[in-house]
């Protein structure tokens, strides 16, 4: 039992210090959550998301998919595209307030724009899949019979981190009321995307 606890806290404790960092993923569920918009959903597929790629990683299909360096540059080619775009949008927005959004979730947007957004920048990120399923899942194969364990707490961190970023950002709502708190945020949220971006596109 206490073996299985350390393990699990062991997990908790990598999978948190991974996740808990400005990126792609976090700066758009931080900005989903300040809207109010779809973010149980958007929460959701994150948390399960990873979890699946901590399981991949976890059974050993990170040694597979070394195997073919092409398709993760492919992954990246895509990748740092989409965050390109998302964060030419995000940047067109700080230079045009008019067209800013508030905290309201009236004017969220559709759900359905939101979810593919997510799923796109969960899956077409190679950071990911190299903190999930290959950096997690070598680490847990050092655990040998607990490497489940340490992937399920793993998993657990990465609930509770997007949930806390989600649903937490709404007490932002007031200050973020104000114009220019949004360009603030959209600043940021520009200069994350087009840097990460950049970075993938000249690294694949």
């Amino acid at each position: 039992m206490n073996h299985a606890l350390t393990a699990a806290a062991a997990g908790f404790g990598t999978g948190l210090s991974l996740i808990v960092a400005i990126g792609a993923q976090n700066a758009f569920v931080l900005r989903q959550g300040v809207r109010r918009d779809a973010v149980l959903a958007v929460v959701g597929i994150c948390a399960l998301s990873d979890a699946l790629l901590i399981a991949l990683g976890v059974g050993g299909v990170g040694a597979v998919v070394v195997a073919w360096p092409g398709a993760v540059r492919a992954v990246g080619l895509v990748g740092g595209a989409f965050l390109l775009c998302y964060g030419a949008l995000a940047a067109r927005r700080v230079l045009r307030p008019g067209t800013g959004l508030h905290a309201d979730g009236d004017a969220a947007g559709s759900r359905r724009r939101a979810i593919l957004t997510c799923l796109a920048m969960t899956w077409l990120n190679p950071h990911v899949y190299l903190d999930t399923v290959f950096l997690l899942g070598s680490l847990a194969a050092d655990r040998g019979p607990m490497r489940w364990t340490f992937g399920l707490g793993a998993a657990f961190a990465s609930l509770c981190w997007f949930g806390a970023l989600g649903f937490g950002a709404r007490l932002l709502g007031r200050f973020l009321a104000r114009p220019t708190a949004w360009r603030v945020l959209d600043g940021l949220v520009a200069v994350t995307m087009l840097a990460l971006g950049a970075t993938l596109v000249a690294g694949s």
